[in-house]
C-alpha cells in the first residue's frame, strides 16, 4: 500500500553470495570531508563567485525599493537614467558570474566524481580476493553501474547546487536583515512549517532510499547471475524458480519505489505552503508596519522582492538535498568497501620452496555446510595436476584454496611450508596466479590491457606473451597494433580473443604456480587444444593445477585427482587410473564414447 513502508529487504534471500557492506554514516562523513579537503580551493572559489552573483541579483530590488520610496515621498526628480544604468550593470555582472558559478560548479562536480570512481576502483582491487568472490557479480555490478550513475548527477549538480543554494539563501536573509529587520522576523513564521515537513520526510527518506537501492541491487544480481548461469539453470530445470525469484525481487523493488514516490508527494506540497507563507507573512506584517509608520513603502517593496527571491534558493536546497539523500545511499554503498579491512597478512611469513600442500582441509561457503571434507593433497614443484570430477564436486573450490583465494575452515594450505592464509595478499599473488573462465577486457589500448600484469614490460615482451598464447596473429593485423583501443567503445573482441589476452597477462606475470580453472572453456575444442599445446611450452617447469571438464587436459597431466562429493576419491596418472577401472576410467570411456 502506498504510504506504508514495504517489508524490510532481506539481503540473504536473493543468492548465496554475501553482499559487500554499506558504509556507516561516520565512514561517509569522513569520505565527504576528505573530498572537500582535496578540492578546498575550488570549493572556496565557487562560494566566492556565487557570493558576487547573489549580491548583484539583490541590486535590482534595492533600486526598485529606493525608487518606490522616493515616489511615496513625493520627490520630483526620480533620476531614472542613473538607476536604469546601474540596474543594467548589475544585470550584466550577475549574468557573467552566474555563468562562472555554473562552470565552476560543473568542474568541481566532475573532479569529485573522478576521484570517487578512482578511489572505489583502487580500493576494490585491493580487497582480499575471497571477499569479491563471495560478493558475486550482481552486487559489485550494481555499485559500479547504477550507484555510479546516481552519484554522477549528484556530484555534477547536486553538491555544487546545494552549496550555491545555501550561500544564496544566507545572503538574501542577510540583505533582508539590513533592509528591514522586522521583515526578516516575518520570514521566520514559515520556518515551523518547513521544519515539521522536512523532519517528517527526512526521518523516512534515508531508510526508504537505502531499501530501494538494495532492492534494485537484488534485481540486478538475480538477472546477472541468471544470465551468466543460464545453461546451468536450464540443465537443472530451475527456470520456474529463477523466474519466481526475479518477479519477487522486482515486486519488492517497485514497492519501495512507490513508497519513496509517496514521500516526495507529501514533501512537495509542504514546500509550496512554505513559499506562500513566506510571501504572505512578509506582505501582511510589512503592511501593518507601513500603516504604523515603522517602515517605509520602499523597505516593504525591497523586502517583498527579496522574500520572493528566497523561493528559488529554498527550492534549490530542498530539491538537491532530496537528490543528495538518494546519492548518499549510493555513496554509502560505494565507500562501504572502506569498512573492509584489507588482510595485511604477516610480512614475516614467506615460502621456503615451491611445493603446495593441503593438509586435512575442510571448507564451506555457509556455516555448517562443507564443500570440501578432509582433503589432503601434495603437489611437487613442476607437477601438472589435473582436477576432474562431476559438476559441484568441489574442484573449483579446491583450486581457489590452492591459489590462496580462500582460507580453509579447518586444516592448512601451504606453499613452501608457509601457510597461504597468513601471507600478505601481494606476496601470494607474486607466487600463485588464478585464471578462471571469467575474463575482462578493460577500456583502453591493447598495450594497457597487457601492462596490467607487468607495468614495466617492453613491447617485445608484450608481443612474445601474445605469441605464447597464439594471439599475435590477429593482434598484428590490427591497424594500430598494441595501441588499438579495445573494450567498450573500441574494438569488440571475441570471447576467445579476450581469453587469450587474459592468458597473455598470465605469461607476463610469470608466477611459478598456476591454477587454471577451465581457462580455455570459451574456445572451441580445436582452438582450445591448439592453445593448450602452445601454452604448455610456456608453462614448462611451472607447477600447474588445471581444473577442466575436457579430459584431454587430464590426459596430458602428470597427476590426476578425481574430486567427488568434496573428497579426493582417486589420485594417480592417466594410465594408472584407467587401469584401476574406477571413477576416472568411467569418465574417460564416456568422454571417448
Amino acid at each position: 500500500m502506498i504510504g506504508v513502508a514495504p517489508p524490510a529487504y532481506d539481503p540473504a534471500a536473493p543468492t548465496t553470495a554475501t553482499t559487500l557492506p554499506v558504509g556507516a554514516a561516520a565512514t561517509v562523513r569522513a569520505y565527504v570531508a576528505e573530498l572537500f579537503r582535496r578540492h578546498r580551493r575550488s570549493f572556496l572559489l565557487l562560494v566566492a563567485v556565487n557570493t558576487v552573483a547573489v549580491i548583484a541579483s539583490m541590486v535590482g530590488p534595492y533600486l526598485l525599493g529606493g525608487l518606490v520610496e522616493r515616489v511615496s515621498d513625493g520627490a520630483r526628480e526620480l533620476r531614472l537614467g542613473p538607476t536604469a544604468g546601474l540596474f543594467v550593470v548589475a544585470l550584466l555582472v550577475q549574468a557573467v558570474f552566474v555563468r562562472q558559478v555554473r562552470l565552476r560548479g560543473a568542474m568541481l562536480g566532475e573532479r569529485m566524481l573522478a576521484d570517487l570512481r578512482e578511489d572505489f576502483l583502487v580500493r576494490s582491487v585491493g580487497l582480499p580476493p575471497g571477499v569479491l568472490e563471495r560478493a558475486g557479480t550482481g552486487d559489485l555490478l550494481s555499485r559500479i553501474t547504477t550507484d555510479i550513475d546516481r552519484l554522477a548527477n549528484a556530484m555534477r549538480e547536486a553538491v555544487p547546487q546545494l552549496a550555491i543554494g545555501v550561500v544564496w539563501a544566507l545572503l538574501l536573509l542577510g540583505g533582508l536583515v539590513v533592509t528591514a529587520p522586522p521583515l526578516a522576523a516575518a520570514v521566520l513564521l514559515a520556518v515551523p512549517v518547513l521544519v515539521v515537513g522536512c523532519r517528517w520526510y527526512f526521518r523516512r527518506a534515508p531508510s526508504g532510499y537505502r531499501s530501494e537501492a538494495a532492492g534494485y541491487a537484488a534485481v540486478a544480481a538475480a538477472l546477472a547471475e541468471t544470465v551468466d548461469a543460464g545453461r546451468t539453470v536450464e540443465a537443472h530445470r530451475l527456470g520456474d524458480r529463477r523466474i519466481a525469484l526475479s518477479e519477487r525481487r522486482i515486486k519488492e523493488w517497485t514497492a519501495w519505489e512507490r513508497y519513496t514516490l509517496w514521500l516526495r508527494s507529501v514533501l512537495f506540497p509542504v514546500i509550496n505552503a512554505v513559499h506562500v507563507t513566506v510571501l504572505g507573512s512578509v506582505l501582511m506584517v510589512g503592511g501593518f508596519f507601513v500603516l504604523r509608520g515603522w517602515i517605509g513603502v520602499g523597505q516593504l517593496t525591497t523586502g517583498a522582492l527579496v522574500a520572493q527571491m528566497l523561493v528559488d534558493p529554498v527550492n534549490l536546497i530542498l530539491r538537491w538535498y532530496d537528490e543528495v539523500q538518494v546519492a548518499q545511499v549510493s555513496l554509502a554503498r560505494l565507500v562501504g568497501v572502506r569498512d573492509i579491512e584489507p588482510d595485511a597478512g604477516d610480512a614475516s611469513v614467506a615460502p621456503g620452496g615451491r611445493d603446495v600442500h593441503a593438509d586435512r582441509v575442510r571448507f564451506g561457503y555457509r556455516e555448517g555446510v562443507d564443500v570440501l571434507r578432509q582433503v589432503s593433497l601434495e603437489v611437487a614443484p613442476g607437477t601438472r595436476l589435473a582436477l576432474v570430477g562431476p559438476s559441484g564436486a568441489g574442484k573449483s573450490t579446491l583450486g581457489r584454496l590452492l591459489a590462496g583465494i580462500y582460507a580453509p575452515r579447518d586444516g592448512r594450505v601451504t606453499l613452501g611450508g608457509a601457510e597461504l592464509s597468513r601471507m600478505p595478499a601481494e606476496r601470494v599473488r607474486s607466487h600463485v596466479a588464478l585464471v578462471n573462465q571469467e575474463h575482462h577486457v578493460f577500456v583502453g589500448s591493447l598495450r594497457d590491457n597487457l601492462l596490467l600484469a607487468r607495468t614495466a614490460a617492453a613491447d617485445a615482451e608484450l608481443w612474445a606473451a601474445l605469441g605464447a598464447v597464439d594471439a599475435d596473429g590477429w593482434a598484428r593485423t590490427l591497424d594500430d597494433g598494441l595501441d588499438t583501443e579495445v573494450g567498450s567503445g573500441g574494438l569488440a573482441l571475441t570471447p576467445a580473443q579476450a581469453q587469450q589476452i587474459a592468458l597473455a597477462r598470465l605469461v607476463l606475470a610469470d608466477p611459478h604456480t598456476l591454477v587454471l580453472d577451465e581457462a580455455t572453456s570459451l574456445l572451441d575444442p580445436r582452438a582450445a587444444r591448439h592453445l593448450e599445446r602452445s601454452l604448455a611450452r610456456v608453462l614448462d617447469g611451472r607447477t600447474v593445477v588445471a581444473i577442466a571438464h575436457r579430459l584431454h587436459t587430464a590426459h596430458d597431466a602428470d597427476v590426476i585427482a578425481v574430486v567427488e562429493g568434496g573428497r579426493i576419491s582417486e589420485l594417480g596418472s592417466h594410465t594408472e587410473l584407467v587401469a584401476a577401472d574406477g571413477a576416472y576410467a568411467a569418465l574417460w570411456r564416456s568422454w571417448h564414447g
